[in-house]
Order: C-alpha cells, then structure tokens, then sequence
C-alpha cells in the first residue's frame, strides 16, 4: 500500500513538473532534447505525457550502453574511459550532445546508478542531472533514496526542475538586458540632441 502512494506521489511531481517546463519553452517558443542513461525513456514519457508538447519537443535518445553515450550522444571517448559513465563532466557532456545532435535550444541529461547493486563503485542513489542550453550549462549531483524506482523518478523530476531554474535564468537576464534597452536608447537620443543643439548655436555665432 505505501509503495502504491509513493508511486502516485513520484507520477504526481513528475506530471507538474513536466507541465511546468513544457509550458515555459511553449512561451518561449524554444525546443527541448533529452539523453538518458539510468532513466531509460522514462524522462522523454513524462515529457510527451503534456499537451501541446510537440511544439518544442525534438526528440531524445536512450543510451543505456556506456559505448553509445560516445557514439550517439558525441561524449569525448576519453573523458568516459577515464570517469566512467556515473560522473558530471559525462552528464554536461550528454546534455549538450543531445542539443546539438537533436538541434535543440536545451538539452537535458541523466547518469546514474538507480540499483539494486553499485555500479563501478558508485553507490546507488548517485545520480548526475545537467542541462545545456543558450545561457551554458549546469549539472547537479542527487544522493537519492528508496528502491529502484523510486531513484529513477525523483532522477526525472530533480532534471525538470533543474530546467525550469535554467530556463528561469534566462528569462530574468533576458528582462534585464530589455530594461536596460531603453536606458541605452534614451541616452543616445539626448546625446544626440545635445549635440543638435550645439551644433545650432555654433551656426548663430
């Protein structure tokens, strides 16, 4: 019985979170990517789950296998044989591999260890969210608790959060830069006033 409620409680964050991002990139009208790795798929389903999702939603790839975070997603093959697959450099990388190759405005990732066992010895629980988009990237690291599935959906809903900070950001350095607009305009319009003005008294000398 406990297990059923914490299902629904993980469908239900998982659902407003989803809609949440989903209606922000539809404001904005900009694309969204996804790359998983321990999600497997499941952060793509809550995605498509919200109307109106086909708006900025590109695509995504599932790449389960360590070898096809390199050749499908374009993680540096170095940089996995070094970190291995659980590690943030790999989770940045996944996250702007999926934008690019997707040709998304963001993209978002997830790599971890969902259990039951450890995985190269990271432990279960440890997960690594990122997201790439025009404004950088960020990845953050989860110590996660509870069984298998659990981890996977909190994993999902920990991601969608984190795009919605991102997404956030831009908005608020994007209403900065329009308030300082006018501020720039207004100055070049009295300089230039100024300078007729001058300019006439000097024709009246």
């Amino acid at each position: 019985m406990q297990r059923e409620a914490d299902g629904a409680a993980d469908d239900a964050a998982t659902g407003s979170a989803a809609a949440g991002v989903v209606h922000s990139l539809a404001q904005r009208h900009e694309t969204l990517a996804t790359v998983e790795s321990l999600t497997g798929g499941l952060l793509a389903a809550s995605i498509v789950e919200i109307a109106g999702v086909s708006g900025i939603y590109r695509g995504g790839l599932v790449v389960y296998a360590t070898e096809l975070k390199g050749t499908l997603a374009g993680v540096p093959a170095d940089l996995l044989s070094e970190r291995g697959p659980v590690d943030p450099e790999v989770a940045t990388a996944l996250a702007e591999g999926g934008r690019q190759r997707c040709d998304a405005v963001w993209g978002i990732a997830t790599t971890g260890v969902a259990g039951p066992e450890p995985q190269d010895g990271k432990p279960v629980g440890l997960v690594y969210v990122a997201v790439a988009g025009p404004n950088g990237t960020e990845v953050r690291q989860l110590s996660l608790d509870g069984g298998r599935e659990h981890v996977r959906a909190a994993a999902v809903v920990e991601a969608l959060r984190l795009l919605a900070e991102r997404i956030h950001a831009a908005e608020d350095a994007q209403a900065a830069a329009d308030a300082a607009a006018p501020d720039a305009d207004s100055q070049t319009v009295a300089g230039a006033t100024r300078g007729g003005a001058g300019s006439a008294r000097a024709d009246r000398r």
